[in-house]
């Protein structure tokens, strides 16, 4: 009887056990900090041994797809100090994707992305605030500038110029949706700048009237708001 029941107890771990245990598929990769001499808004970084096996060769482009179905496009660096099963990013590649570190991203080649003909950015409101002058000639001119940069349209990059950083958004594409920006790539940046509260309208799901920006008093509304929903049970 003892017998049987550690035969029992062994195939009822096998069970449990079997969807951790299921390898991971190659272009599966956990998302991990980007070095500091490389925190590039372009750039992601990886193994050479995970690069070989999915058919990556330094400076290729990849399409990154994260979590509800968010996808950017980035170079790829090779990086012998990353795991071989993670991916390096920085915040800016992170936030386009809404991963955190040690959530899951899917790579995929992406060959012959086109050259851009025309792309349209705008900057966000708070982060002009007290920048004088042309933004085109004292930011988006030096990021762009023979950088041969992938760009998806929705994407957000921060521009770090003139010791006062400025936050974009990327509002189209021609050709449509994703393109690289090449030096004969037109850029637009004429229009009004971009609410933050119109950004972020969907990162926090409560009235705009309540809308805060930083998460802590975010939480204490969603709280609040919950438990006025508790209380109507109740009744």
């Amino acid at each position: 009887m003892a017998i049987s029941s550690k035969k029992g107890d062994a195939e009822q771990k096998d069970v449990s056990t079997s969807i951790m245990d299921k390898k991971r598929a190659p272009n599966r990769l956990i998302v991990d900090e980007a070095a500091s001499g490389n925190d590039d808004n372009s750039v992601v970084a990886m193994h050479n041994d995970r690069m070989t096996e999915l058919g990556l060769f330094r400076g290729d482009t990849v399409l990154l797809k994260g979590k509800r179905g968010k996808e950017t496009v980035c170079l790829v660096l090779a990086d012998d100090t990353v795991d071989a099963g993670s991916i390096r990013m920085n915040k800016c590649v992170r936030k386009n994707l809404r991963v955190r570190l040690s959530d899951l991203v899917t790579v995929n080649p992406c060959p012959d992305l086109p050259y851009g003909e025309r792309v349209h950015v705008l900057p966000i409101d708070d982060t002009i605030e007290g920048v004088t002058g042309n933004l085109f000639d004292a930011y988006l001119e030096p990021y762009f500038k023979m950088a041969y940069r992938p760009i998806k349209k929705g994407d957000l990059f921060i521009v770090r110029e003139n010791m006062h950083p400025v936050e974009f958004k990327v509002v189209e594409t021609d050709p449509p949706d994703m393109c690289i920006v090449a030096k004969t790539t037109k850029i637009h940046c004429e229009g009004e700048p971009i609410r933050r509260e119109d950004e972020e309208r969907y990162v926090y799901c409560i009235p705009a009237s309540l809308r805060m920006h930083r998460p802590d008093v975010a939480l204490v509304v969603v709280v609040v708001d919950v438990g006025q929903l508790g209380r109507g049970w109740l009744r």
